[in-house]
């Protein structure tokens, strides 16, 4: 800010009176910035401390990048440099295990996702590769797999089905490659301006009904190739495709042999992988890989099955049930992705339900096993990483790929140590690109779509989980039903939109109508077992606070209504008759203030009185909302006490909006004319942003309101002391004094005697208690003597909030202690201010 004088200042103020800007506008008491009433701190051991406003230059400073900053964000954006260097042989054992486990897995799943895409199965070969290629630059999470996935696939296939409908020109994996160029560039821009808390707006509850849904459409979706079932689309919705399934059952072909017990020796495998584990503790290990590669097996299984079967049918028409067919050895369809307006008006109305996909199936997935892990992951990295993979990888021929959590979890389990593993699953991948093509010339497609619906199973809710959101919130389980419903009976990409939508307005919902609490006072004790205990932490038996441990009780504030289910039995008491401690439960903005406020001045004028019951002379002078009593009656409220002060408790309040402080100050005028002659003082505790503080100070909150009778009021400041023996200081020297003794102790052990030292006078050591006892006399009078437990010197004090804002407190205790004692003053003047000591 200029300086008072300089050329910036005068030409500020100068525009500011152009314009009619009143600049001193938060002084309505005219006086010096300390100074009001008695405000100055008048205890000589305390540090007078004046707390200033946060400046716009100040906030434009925060957010501006600085050089280091930017340096600080250029070496996070590739996190193996941070490990890369102490990468050892210990690590690499590690990583090769997962990584070829992996591996094993990930090429039978792809070119069944590949399918799932209405691709051909080499295009999930590529999003592999590229996939776990790419990803382990960028990683923040050791155990994220990204690739082709069951759900990403099927919308991809959805919008490849529309363009080929609209614009048939364009060749399908021209679509998909297209399509991941332009998601992969959303999602870099919005890593790269670390910006990935906007995934934290989906909640789990919509992320869980949108992967069950998937995996009920996906796996219906699968049927029929399971069974060979053909003559009909399987893009429908869920409830059509099970009915057109149902009425063509009669027509299932020899698919339905390999495809049905393809699908129950994989459940099989792993039901008795399991069993046996646990059987067996000491060889889970063995039997966890045996598990995990059982996809490899059945797949390797039913491709010798049906070579032995169609060796001698390779003609179409010939084969007795469906194989995969010709796959091109090596990346046959690299090439620079084709993007142009045309194909981006063709799916622009899909792009948002794939960001999202992408989004949220990989950053919860990493969150899950980065928790699991002892881990952190960034999830701004994390939308970096997939962004650049998806930019990069349509180059080589990939489709949109992403997090995968079946084989997330191989990898885990496998003892992966770095995301380096990706390379050697990349390997495999390549190998498997080059090496296995003949091969995969044979793979039944009934045994791929028996993989995906057994790999889509694991994504479905189970009912346990299902029943403990409903014991954590009833209403968040109707929303998941909601979700899973309109994405069986509609689209994956309804489902979505639904459930974040639904989402999205319970929490609006929740935030516009938050519920302030009044809160009353009680004094507790805390207890251990049958024990009762003081503020020293000492405890006895008996349960009822004697007459000298009284003081020793703590005040604590706690609902009137009872809202947070504490013991009934306990009553509140209102904090003084005519003041009102008020509670924000869920922030302050403009959403909710109105419904705070009139909460707030309803239960007012219902438990007050006016302060002057003649305020309205003639009968036609009272307002239609506020009649009176009726003629030749008196008012009926002359037991309530009048309004003198409010306190409102800010610790769930982080930033405040003009609208919210409009609100507050037509409340104070309105509750002014309503206590009227007298003024009502608003007291503010537990401030927690220098940026609420300024606002409210513009709007004349922080300090009395004034008073035309020229009456001096009585400020109550809480302060902290400054090297007592609380302090932190104290804490060091109690320790350094400690091993001092200690060493000196034990030399006087090995010589015979003690050192006199630090006016300590050295005694005979007696084994024993008594020397123990020596000891510690010792210690005592060493920290007797130290300065940061007083020593003869005065304890300094200093004040918690500043002196120039008098009404902003602490907490609730020191907030009611001032209220209180401004109340009281309006009977008897005192003319000193008054501490209170934290």
């Amino acid at each position: 800010m200029a300086a008072p004088g300089s050329t910036a200042s005068k030409v500020g103020h100068g525009l500011a009176k152009v314009l009619g800007i009143k600049l001193q506008y938060r002084d309505p008491q005219g006086l010096d910035e300390i100074s009001r009433g008695e405000s100055v701190y008048s205890i000589s051991s305390a540090d007078t401390f004046v707390e200033q406003e946060p400046t716009t230059w100040e906030w434009i400073r925060s957010i501006i990048p600085t050089g280091p900053g930017m340096l600080h964000w250029a070496y996070n954006l590739f996190p193996f440099v941070h490990w890369i260097g102490r990468y050892n042989l210990q690590w690499l054992s590690g990583d090769l295990v997962a990584g070829i486990t992996v591996g094993c897995v990930v090429v039978p799943q792809s070119m069944a996702y590949a399918k799932l895409a209405e691709l051909a199965p080499e295009y999930g070969l590529y999003s592999s590769f590229m996939g776990v290629l790419i990803y382990w630059f960028f990683a923040t999470s050791k155990d994220i797999t990204i690739g082709p996935v069951a759900v990403m696939s099927t919308v991809t296939g959805n919008v490849v089905d529309r363009v080929a409908k609209t614009n048939p020109e364009f060749e399908k994996h021209v679509v998909a490659s297209s399509l991941a160029v332009i998601c992969g560039c959303v999602i870099t821009a919005i890593g790269l301006a670390r910006a990935g808390w906007i995934v934290d707006f989906i909640s789990l509850a919509a992320i869980s009904a949108f992967m069950t849904g998937s995996a009920i459409n996906i796996a219906v979706a699968q049927v029929p190739a399971l069974m060979g079932i053909t003559g009909f689309s399987n893009r429908e919705a869920t409830y059509k495709v099970v009915i057109n399934i149902l009425k063509h059952l009669g027509s299932s072909k020899r698919d339905a042999a390999t495809g049905l017990t393809a699908l129950a020796f994989l459940y099989l495998i792993r039901s008795a992988c399991n069993f046996f584990a646990r059987k067996q503790p000491n060889r889970s290990k063995m039997f966890f890989f045996i598990s995990t590669l059982r996809t490899a097996f059945i797949i390797l299984l039913y491709t010798l099955i049906s070579y032995l079967v169609n060796r001698h049918h390779r003609g179409t028409k010939q084969r007795l049930f469906a194989i995969l067919g010709d796959v091109p050895r090596g990346f046959k369809h690299a090439a620079v992705p084709t993007v142009n307006t045309t194909m981006i008006k063709a799916y622009a109305g899909d792009i948002p339900v794939s960001i999202i996909v992408l989004l949220i199936e990989h950053i919860a997935i990493a969150k899950s096993f980065g928790r699991v892990n002892n881990y952190t992951i960034d999830a701004s990295q994390e939308l970096v990483a997939i962004g650049v993979t998806n930019l990069l990888g349509p180059f080589l021929g990939a489709y949109p790929a992403t997090g995968s959590f079946s084989r997330t979890a191989i990898k885990s389990k496998a003892g992966v140590r770095t995301p380096f593993a990706g390379v050697i699953t990349a390997l495999l991948v390549l190998l498997a690109i080059y090496a296995l093509p003949a091969v995969f010339f044979y793979i039944p497609n009934s045994a791929l779509s028996a993989v995906i619906i057994h790999a889509v199973g694991d994504l479905i809710t189970p009912p346990n989980v299902v029943y403990q959101f409903w014991r954590v919130n009833p209403l968040e389980v109707i929303i998941f039903f909601v979700g899973v419903i309109v994405t069986v009976f509609s689209s994956i990409e309804d489902g979505i939109y639904t459930t974040i939508s639904v989402s999205a307005g319970v929490l609006l919902f929740r935030v516009v109508k938050a519920q302030g609490r009044f809160m009353g006072k009680v004094k507790v004790h805390s207890a251990v077992g049958d024990q009762f205990g003081n503020e020293d932490g000492k405890y006895r038996d008996n349960p009822v606070a004697t007459k000298d441990e009284q003081s020793s009780a703590r005040t604590i504030f706690l609902p009137l209504e009872h809202n947070d289910g504490y013991n009934p039995q306990i009553k509140p008491q209102q904090a003084y008759p005519g003041i009102f401690i008020y509670r924000f439960s869920e922030g302050f903005n403009y959403p909710n203030a109105n419904h705070y406020l009139d909460y707030l001045v309803q239960t007012i004028f219902k438990q007050t009185r006016r302060t002057n019951p003649h305020s309205y002379p003639k009968l036609g002078d009272r307002p239609w909302n506020d009649p009176g009593p009726k003629r030749g009656r008196e008012e009926e409220y002359s037991d309530r006490p009048t309004l003198k002060a409010i306190i409102l408790d800010f610790s769930s309040v982080n930033n405040i909006d003009i609208t919210s402080v409009q609100n507050l100050i037509d409340v104070r005028n309105q509750l002014d004319r309503y206590a009227a002659p007298e003024n009502v003082d608003w007291h503010m505790a537990c401030i927690n942003n220098r940026w609420t503080k300024r606002a409210l100070v513009s709007a004349g909150f922080g300090f009395p309101t004034p008073r035309g009778d020229n009456s001096r009021w009585k400020p109550i400041f809480s302060v902290a002391e400054i090297g007592g023996e609380d302090s932190a200081a104290a804490a060091a020297e109690i320790r350094t004094k400690e091993q001092d003794l200690k060493r000196q102790h034990s030399q006087g052990e090995e010589g015979g005697a003690l050192p006199r030292q630090s006016g300590v006078v050295a005694k005979d050591v007696v084994s024993g208690d008594d020397g123990a006892s020596s000891e510690t006399s010792d210690f005592k009078q060493t920290i007797a003597e130290s300065k940061a437990y007083g020593g003869g010197v005065t304890t300094r004090v200093a004040a918690v909030h500043g002196l120039n804002l008098p009404l902003f407190h602490v907490d609730l205790t020191s907030a009611l202690h001032s209220a209180v004692a401004n109340v009281e003053r309006s009977h008897s003047e005192e003319p000193r201010g008054v501490g209170t000591k934290l």
